[in-house]
């Protein structure tokens, strides 16, 4: 019987080994990894005191929804004295770029017409007095006179012609207006900065994405820079894994893998993005029996938005080429 016992054993055992190795020997290598993020810290860009905060750990937001307001006093005060200033710089430019009023222009208007005309009348009479000067039916002193008075009449029309095209003309000079101008630019350009600043105490979400954390509570003085919350888009969601040196030849950036995790739904996947190129010592959280290697190299992958939402940070995972998990 231990003779016949002793074979039968010995080829149920090659029997499992063949299985074992056929069963083994075709599969495509599983690399153990962690799902990680890269976060969005919101923090302000001022200095202040922080009044309220419009979410909570684990909310969905999406981009342009608020997320915290600011002590905003003082800001609006600052943006209200820089647009009066510009009301009054605009005012003044106004003032200096329009003319007389047109009740002046026309009175103007008037007085000029009434020296041309009384100039025209008396160089006319000038004209035939000369004529009669002639013939000595005119004096001297006459014609003398009425010269006279044709000139000072040429000259008054000329003057008021000169005042109507000034009435007409904005009340500044050039140079009043060009500096007045510049003016207003420099008080409209205060402007936009006090709005900006005010703007700054209103804190929108800039993406759509998880609340994942939040640091501070309303009515603590937050700094600029410090973060407040931070949040996480899908899209920043991705997974690192580890390869040894022997198999870093065959994987290349965007190539596709396959992701797996207890719990997970099938079909995970996602596109190497990063190949680290310094190897590392092999973390002690990662270790399997078919990784032995001392050194390995960083790889990072990552998942469409859609199937990244699905994973969460520090999750251990199992990353394999797709084609196992098309097989």
């Amino acid at each position: 019987m231990r003779r016949v016992a002793l074979p039968l054993l010995l080829l149920a055992v090659g029997v499992a080994a063949v299985l074992w190795w056929r069963s083994h020997a075709g599969s495509d290598p599983a690399w153990q990894g962690y799902v990680d993020a890269e976060y969005v810290r919101v923090s302000p860009t001022l200095t202040g005191r922080l009044m309220s905060l419009s979410v909570a750990r684990g909310d969905q937001v999406v981009a342009g929804a608020r997320l915290f307001d600011q002590d905003d006093v003082d800001d609006r005060a600052a943006r209200d004295a820089a647009a009066g200033k510009l009301l009054e710089a605009q005012a003044r430019l106004t003032n200096l770029e329009t003319a007389s009023r047109s009740t002046e222009i026309a009175q103007a208007q008037a007085d000029l017409a009434a020296l041309i005309a009384s100039r025209d009348r008396i160089a006319k009479d000038l004209a035939r007095n000369e004529e009669l000067l002639r013939t000595g039916a005119a004096s001297r002193q006459t014609v003398d006179q009425q010269r006279a008075d044709s000139a000072a009449a040429a000259a008054q029309a000329q003057a008021a012609a000169a005042k109507l095209e000034q009435m007409r003309s904005p009340t500044g000079r050039e140079q009043e207006i060009a500096a007045q101008r510049a003016v207003v630019a420099q008080n409209r350009a205060a402007l936009a900065q006090a709005e900006w600043q005010l703007a700054q105490r209103h804190v929108v979400s800039p993406i759509a994405a998880l609340v994942a954390d939040t640091f501070a509570q309303p009515g603590e003085t937050i700094t600029a820079g410090t973060p407040i919350l931070s949040l996480l888009p899908p899209q920043n969601i991705l997974v690192r894994f580890f390869v040894p040196e022997t198999v870093l030849a065959g994987l290349q950036v965007g190539q596709r893998v396959a992701i797996g995790c207890d719990g997970c739904p099938p079909g995970l996947a996602g596109a190497i993005s990063f190949i680290a190129p310094q190897p590392e010592y092999t973390p002690p959280v990662i270790y399997s029996e078919s990784n032995r290697d001392k050194l390995v190299y960083l790889i990072e992958a990552r998942p469409p938005p859609e199937q990244g939402a699905r994973l969460k940070p520090g999750q251990p995972v199992d990353v394999r080429p797709l084609r196992a998990a098309a097989g």
